[in-house]
């Protein structure tokens, strides 16, 4: 089956796969050949991917994800793929977000670091998890 992940930018990943995993709103998934029709909107997370034995990860910062015809579609603002993470960056901006959490004054302030820990706990879970 075809899968595409693409942002407003760039298209990050646009090859055959045999399973699609991933993160949707209401909890993970997994999609096969021949799944029936879905589309969903993806949560900050991992979707994991296996073409054969290899494995590859990449981050989707919500969006939605399309299937259907064995094909299926990626839209997310952000993504990307294990190798292009910087681990010790991914880490820096997780520590950072921790302690803006903690010092966060308004209820603004608590939900964009909230945000921003599901984001680089995505990036250190797409690095790390393989």
């Amino acid at each position: 089956m075809k899968l595409k992940i693409i942002t407003q930018e760039r298209i990050v990943f646009d090859e055959e796969v045999d399973e699609i995993y991933s993160r949707g709103i209401d909890g993970e998934f997994g999609i096969l050949k021949n799944h029936v029709p879905m589309m969903t909107p993806l949560d900050i997370g991992v979707t994991r991917v296996k073409i054969g034995n290899e494995v590859k990860m990449f981050t989707t910062m919500g969006g939605i994800l399309q299937f259907k015809d064995d094909e299926c579609l990626i839209l997310t603002t952000l993504a990307e793929a294990d190798e292009e993470i910087d681990e010790a960056r991914a880490r820096e901006a997780l520590e950072r977000a921790r302690r803006n959490l903690r010092e966060a004054d308004a209820r603004m302030d608590a939900k964009r670091a909230e945000a921003a820990i599901a984001r680089a706990e995505a990036r250190l879970k797409a690095k790390l998890s393989k």
